[in-house]
């Protein structure tokens, strides 16, 4: 039996089901539109239509929508990304056709009414307060804003209070009609319900929906000047990014970068980053490396925290790390132990239907396919010590490697 079912309904949906046991079913209405594609007249309109989406359509008020699945024992839920914004259910597997029947409610039929619009500003207000206040988070932004400055990708997802303060329900139609079209749009589930039924329910609530397709292009973000930045804060400790442009989401190269990342800065307590900055020096609580890759391009950042005195000992440590991976070719053994590590970290965390359900639906929006676990673990396995070190030079070699601090 495949792993996966999948089909398009007559509108340019495409539909992904992985059928599985147990009694709780995951769907999600995976959109491929996200901050990236809003007008400089827009920054933030993509998170308040996620919010608004649950404020009210033709047919619930807002305290309908939100207690639908959850008199049921269910979970009604969205996020937005740069390049995407997902919608999604959790509920029995009996209560999946009802927890469809929502999702194509609020992504087709809301109506964005101006006295909910109005109450939902302040929660984003306070969002936005929440972040300002964790200065780990928004260091990622920051950063961000500067390797991505001039772009798309260039600024952050939450917008501004200003700008949040200026938008109104024809704003939200409007920004929805252009970019939530069908064509770029993924109904993803993961249950134990059969492939047939699934695309059935999935007829009978999105078929009826007008098809339509995107008119406007992304357009990849431009080189951007070296740069090294040091902001004064008034917070306890030092936060700094070290980091650089990397490979978008469609390179082949994406997956041994992801391997490396992993080896320098991972999870996991054996990560060279953490070995050296924390367990050998006692420099850094928190220190962790991350790979994001976008549609056209990528980032990957190392992030730390220090005591103020600390971070540029820190920041040589880190350096330092990062030149031995461009220098030496991983041993045999050593690049064995990292594959195997990294196999069984994106098992693990397989292990959660939800996020499985999530990501093959992000991959069949990008890619129009899922790879199956076996065929990510035969890429690992086949991926060379010398593939490691060319994309070490690559992406992480001066002066491409910026620092924000």
């Amino acid at each position: 039996m495949k792993e996966f079912h999948t089909y398009t309904l007559p509108n340019g949906i495409r539909g992904i089901h992985r059928q599985v046991r147990g009694n709780v079913a995951h769907c999600a209405l995976v959109v491929g539109a996200g901050t990236r594609d809003e007008l400089k007249s827009e920054y933030g309109l993509a998170h308040f239509a996620e919010h608004a989406f649950f404020k009210g359509t033709q047919r619930r008020r807002a305290y309908q929508v939100n207690c639908r699945l959850e008199n049921l024992g269910g979970e009604l839920n969205a996020y937005t990304t740069k390049e995407d914004t997902t919608l999604h259910a959790t509920v029995l597997r009996g209560d999946f056709a009802k927890a469809v029947e929502l999702l194509a409610d609020v992504a087709f039929r809301s109506t964005f009414p101006e006295r909910e619009l109005e109450r939902e500003r302040e929660v984003i207000f306070d969002e936005i307060n929440t972040y300002k206040d964790s200065p780990a988070d928004r260091i990622y932004d920051d950063f961000e804003d500067l390797l991505f400055a001039g772009s798309a990708l260039g600024h952050n997802i939450l917008g501004t209070k200003a700008a949040l303060a200026r938008y109104r329900s024809e704003h939200i139609h409007t920004f929805v009609r252009r970019t939530h079209t069908t064509d770029q749009m993924v109904f993803s589930s993961i249950g134990n319900i059969a492939p047939r039924r699934i695309e059935a329910i999935a007829a009978r609530y999105f078929a009826d929906m007008p098809a339509t397709v995107r008119s406007f292009c992304r357009t990849a973000p431009a080189p951007v000047a070296p740069f090294e930045r040091s902001i004064a804060r008034h917070t306890h400790q030092s936060h700094c990014i070290v980091g650089a442009r990397a490979y978008g989401i469609l390179d082949p190269k994406r997956l041994p970068l992801a391997l490396l990342v992993n080896i320098l800065g991972g999870p996991s307590a054996n990560s060279m980053l953490n070995v050296t900055v924390r367990e050998k020096h006692g420099l850094s609580y928190s220190i962790e490396g991350s790979y994001t890759p976008y549609g056209d391009a990528g980032i990957v950042a190392i992030y730390f925290s220090s005591d103020h005195d600390n971070c540029d000992r820190c920041l040589e440590l880190v350096r330092g790390q990062i030149d031995s991976l461009r220098t030496r070719r991983l041993s045999t053994r050593r690049l064995a132990l990292a594959k195997k590590q990294f196999v069984a970290q994106l098992a693990i965390s397989m292990e959660s239907n939800e996020g499985y359900m999530l990501g093959a639906g992000k991959s069949y929006l990008v890619h129009s396919e899922v790879d199956t676990m076996e065929e990510v673990y035969r890429k690992i396995s086949n991926l060379q010590a010398g593939e490691l070190l060319e994309v070490a030079n690559e992406v992480l070699a001066s002066p491409s490697l910026l620092v924000y601090r």
